[in-house]
């Protein structure tokens, strides 16, 4: 896709980035809206794993070649500080991002859709001593992983832990004493490397970390639905924000919904790393009025 169709943009500074944005007046909810900015741009802005795990360009790919709007496509942590200050029409993150819910609660945000998931993944050493790589049970593996009293770094991102909790209960609530590490430290990742030990990463996170250092780790267990997060479409209240290109991110959003764009989530593979690791559509969680016929 060339420059002049779609304006890709990625925002390494995360929340810093947003800290530079020119305020925009909020509004009162139900008030009336402003005129959008550019009625034939959609800014779009998303959790960094939704565009480098190559899904997000993809599908914006697809959607200006039927439309006559185009997309500006932001990756940012801080999405919805970003769209309170009016410099997002359209924003996808986790289901349960941080701020998603008071930013829908607060009246900036209409319901989310859930469109599509992304992919967690049980990572270990290559040599695999528990025994669990290909596993489609992730009790399972981590029951194997436990009984052997192999090593396990709990990471503390984005409610792992709350997973690795349903998963302990779920293999009997084994001693955690000699295995389980729990450091309470974010860098779960390569303490887990140094230790030859187990734990659960983002796939696409996992794959950009690995082609940027040394880490001997593998990706394990990946296709139990436990494993799925969910992603969700936030169309912002053009009543709320002023300027917010409200009927674009509709069409962006009911574009996503279409069974051929599910179709193509579908068929999008994350990286050629994991040629055999797809993403997964999940417009099917919407109430069936608002899906596209």
């Amino acid at each position: 896709m060339t420059t002049d169709r779609r304006r890709f943009l990625a925002a390494a500074a995360g929340l810093a980035g947003v800290a530079a944005l020119p305020s925009c007046k909020n509004r009162e909810p139900g008030s009336t809206p402003a005129s959008p900015h550019d009625p034939t741009l959609i800014r779009v802005a998303s959790v960094p794993t939704a565009v480098e795990g190559k899904l997000l360009p993809a599908l914006v790919t697809a959607f200006e070649k039927t439309s006559a709007m185009r997309v500006e496509l932001v990756t940012n942590p801080g999405l919805y500080d970003a769209a309170r200050a009016g410099k997002v029409d359209l924003a996808v993150s986790h289901y349960g991002h941080r701020d998603a819910e008071q930013f829908v609660v607060d009246g900036f945000g209409e319901w989310p859709r859930t469109i599509f998931s992304n992919q967690m993944a049980l990572v270990g050493p290559p040599s695999d001593p528990a025994g669990v790589r290909g596993s489609t049970d992730v009790v399972d593996a981590f029951a194997r992983i436990a009984a052997q009293k192999r090593p396990f770094v709990m990471n503390e991102l984005d409610g792992i832990r709350y997973l690795v909790e349903i998963l302990w209960h779920a293999a009997g609530m084994p001693d955690r004493t000699g295995w389980l590490h729990d450091h309470k430290q974010e860098d779960a990742l390569r303490e887990a490397a140094r230790r030859g030990a187990y734990t659960f990463w983002g796939l696409t996170p996992f794959l950009r970390t690995r082609r940027n250092e040394s880490l001997a780790l593998e990706p394990l267990v990946l296709a139990d639905p436990m494993l799925q997060r969910m992603l969700v479409a936030i169309v912002v209240r053009p009543d709320a924000v002023a300027g917010v290109n409200a009927a674009g991110a509709r069409a962006f959003q009911q574009f996503l919904l279409a069974p051929s764009t599910q179709a193509l989530i579908r068929g999008t593979r994350y990286s050629d790393d994991e040629p055999a690791v797809y993403w997964v559509p999940a417009g099917r969680n919407n109430r069936d009025a608002v899906l596209p016929t």
